[in-house]
C-alpha cells in the first residue's frame, strides 16, 4: 500500500522547501522564505513556537505557558506561500526525497531543512528521565512546577520534620545557564513568593541544591562571571556543590558522593544530545548525535539536505562546533532561508555561514545577571535589565512582549507570581 502525499498545497512549478521543526532556526528559515516564488511547508509535532529560554519561568510559576508560546500558523499567517503541518516526522526517504510523517503519509521536497532541536542527555541512564525531567517542553515545565508546589502543600500537613524537609528540597543536576537560572528562581519562589502563604511550614527554610560535575558552575562563561554567579546563588540560599557526579536517582532523591540527598523535586540540566535526525538520514553524527554539516549548512553527500541549530554540528572559523544556543539557530535559519531563496530564484551559490556572537547571558535571580560579550563582561543590575530587554524583544508577538513586561514588573514590585495553579493533569505527572 502506497502512502499518500500530505502536502496541503497542490504541487506546481515552484520549488518546494520542507522545514522540519518550528523552533528558532526553523521559524527563522521559514520567515526568510516568506513571500517568495517558492512553496514552503514547515512540519512540527506541536502547533506552537515555544520560547525555550524562558521555560524555566513557567516551571517556577513566574509565567504561564501561553506567555511564551505562539501558534506557528499565527506567526506565519501573512505568508501565502507557507503551509504548516502539525505532524511527527518518523523518517526520511532520501532517495525519493520524501519526509515520512506519522507513518501514514509523506511530504516530498526539493530542499530539506532539518531544525529538530535537541533533548536532554542522561548519559546512558535514560530511566532517570522519569524521575528527573529536563526542561524542553511545556509539559516538562508544568510537571516541575507541580512538583515544587505539591511539595509545599504536602509539607504543610506533614508532622515528621525530616520528611517535611525532603518535601521542600529541590535538586538541580547541572550548573550551566539553565541549571543556574532554575536554581535561583526556585530559591526566589520559596523565600519571597511563598513565605507568608503557609502556617505549618516555613518556605524560607526550603533547600535548593545545585550539583555540578565540573570544578565550577557556568563553565562556558569567564571565571570571574561564574564566581559572581556562585556568590549570588549562595546569598540567595542555594547550596552549590561542584566536582560531584550523580551516582543514582530514585523516587526519594539523588545519590551523590556516597550519600543520598532526599528531595521532592529533581530537575535535570546536565547536557543535551541531538534529535534522531542523523539516524533518519543514515549519515555521520558527532558524539552528541548532531549531523555534521559544511560551512554552507549542507549535509555532505546528500544533495538538497541541510541541518541547522542544535541538530547540526556546524564548524566555526576555527573548525570547532558552534554552541547550542538560540542565537546560533536563529542566525542560521535566516542565513539559510535567504541563501535558498537566492539559489532557487537566481541560481546563486550558497554562502558560508558566519556566526556573529551577540553575547552569552544567564540570570541568577532578582536584580542579578551576567553577560559575556567576549572582550567585555557585564554583571549585576545592568546585566539583569539588559537580559530582560533582550528576552522581551525576542518574543515573537507584540502582545507577548507587553504581557511578559507587565508581569515581570509586577513580580519585581510585589514578589508575587500568578501562575501557581496545580491542575489534576500536572498533579498526576508530578506524583
Amino acid at each position: 500500500m502506497s502512502l499518500p502525499d500530505l502536502t496541503p498545497t497542490p504541487a506546481d512549478a515552484r520549488p518546494h522547501v520542507v522545514i522540519v521543526g518550528a523552533g528558532f532556526g526553523g521559524l527563522a528559515c521559514a520567515q526568510a522564505l516568506g513571500g517568495r516564488a517558492i512553496r514552503v511547508t514547515i512540519v512540527d509535532r506541536r502547533n506552537y513556537h515555544l520560547f525555550v529560554p524562558l521555560l524555566y519561568q513557567v516551571a517556577t510559576a513566574a509565567l504561564s505557558p501561553a506567555d511564551i508560546a505562539e501558534p506557528v500558523r499565527k506567526v506565519l499567517r501573512r505568508h501565502d506561500n507557507i503551509d504548516v503541518v502539525m505532524a511527527e516526522v518518523t523518517g526520511i526517504d532520501v532517495a525519493a526525497r520524501r519526509v515520512v510523517v506519522d507513518d501514514v503519509g509523506y511530504i516530498p521536497y526539493d530542499r530539506l531543512v532539518l531544525a529538530t532541536g535537541s533533548r536532554y542527555n542522561y548519559f546512558g541512564h535514560d530511566a532517570w528521565a522519569e524521575l528527573a525531567p529536563g526542561l524542553k517542553t511545556v509539559a516538562d515545565a508544568r510537571r516541575i512546577r507541580a512538583s515544587i508546589l505539591l511539595g509545599f502543600e504536602q509539607a504543610e500537613i506533614c508532622k515528621d520534620p525530616e520528611a517535611q524537609a525532603a518535601l521542600t528540597t529541590s535538586v538541580i543536576v547541572g550548573a550551566g545557564p539553565t541549571g543556574v537560572e532554575i536554581a535561583g528562581a526556585i530559591a526566589e519562589l520559596a523565600r519571597w513568593t511563598l513565605r507568608r502563604n503557609f502556617r505549618n511550614v516555613d518556605p524560607a527554610t526550603a533547600s535548593v541544591v545545585l550539583l555540578e560535575a565540573g570544578p565550577r558552575i557556568l563553565p562556558a562563561f569567564p571565571e570571574s562571571l561564574a564566581a559572581y554567579a556562585h556568590e549570588r546563588l549562595v546569598k540567595a540560599g542555594v547550596t552549590v556543590r561542584t566536582n560531584v557526579v550523580v551516582e543514582g536517582i530514585d523516587p526519594d532523591g539523588v545519590f551523590v558522593a556516597g550519600e543520598r540527598i532526599r528531595a521532592r523535586t529533581i530537575v535535570w540540566a546536565a547536557g543535551t544530545s541531538a534529535s534522531p535526525a542523523a539516524a533518519w538520514l543514515g549519515t555521520e553524527a558527532d558524539r552528541l548525535g548532531r549531523i555534521r554539516v559544511e560551512r554552507d549548512l549542507s549535509v555532505s553527500g546528500l544533495e538538497g539536505v541541510f541541518a541547522i541549530g542544535d541538530t547540526a554540528a556546524t564548524p566555526d572559523r576555527d573548525g570547532a562546533a558552534l554552541p547550542a544556543l538560540a542565537q546560533v539557530a536563529k542566525q542560521q535559519g535566516r542565513h539559510l532561508g535567504l541563501g535558498l531563496a537566492a539559489q532557487l530564484e537566481r541560481g546563486a551559490a550558497l554562502p558560508a555561514f558566519h556566526f556573529r556572537n551577540r553575547g552569552n547571558t544567564a540570570v541568577i535571580g532578582r536584580n542579578a545577571a551576567i553577560f559575556d560579550f567576549g572582550s567585555r563582561q557585564l554583571r549585576g543590575w545592568l546585566a539583569w535589565i539588559l537580559w530582560a530587554l533582550i528576552h522581551v524583544y525576542l518574543l515573537v508577538a507584540f502582545e507577548k512582549r507587553v504581557v511578559v513586561s507587565v508581569q515581570w514588573f509586577w513580580r519585581w514590585l510585589t514578589h508575587q507570581r500568578g501562575a501557581r495553579l496545580i491542575s489534576s493533569d500536572d498533579e498526576s505527572r508530578a506524583e
